[in-house]
């Protein structure tokens, strides 16, 4: 099962402040972890949405795209950490110990949900000419 631990975008990291060398290191700290325990598959921080871009589709099949900043801060993600465990209460586990993305004693919010894996999608037609990722990985 794969997980993806979402780091909600703050001001600070939409202005492109970067974290604290305490937080740097806590978090460097916890990937280590992850990955001693071979549960990390990726993880990354963003930078900010002012560098990004959205695309947006019409019903009419044009495509739109729009040059970031963008105002909802609430709605951005500033990072993530990709983990494969072998149940929901392992990723539990691990995400109670993400450090705090914005520093102890802040308010701050992560938001994790589950990956979809290509069997959830065996009923469906055409899924049959889907890529086969991991073989393309290597």
């Amino acid at each position: 099962m794969r997980f993806m631990i979402i780091v909600k975008a703050t001001a600070e990291s939409e202005q492109g402040c970067m974290p604290s060398s305490t937080l740097l290191a806590d978090m460097g700290r916890y990937h280590e972890e992850l990955a001693r325990a071979g549960v990390l598959l990726d993880g990354s921080g963003l930078k900010p949405s002012t560098l990004g871009w959205r695309v947006r589709y019409s019903p009419a099949g044009g495509r739109t795209v729009t040059d970031g900043p963008f105002t909802e801060t609430k709605e951005l993600i500033a990072g993530y950490t990709l983990i494969q465990v072998r149940s929901r209460d392992e990723a539990l586990e691990w995400t109670r110990r993400f450090p705090n993305p914005r520093g102890e004693g802040l308010d701050a919010e992560i938001e994790v949900r589950q990956l979809f894996e290509m069997e959830d999608f065996a009923a469906i037609d055409g899924v049959e000419n889907f890529p086969d990722l991991e073989a393309l990985r290597g």
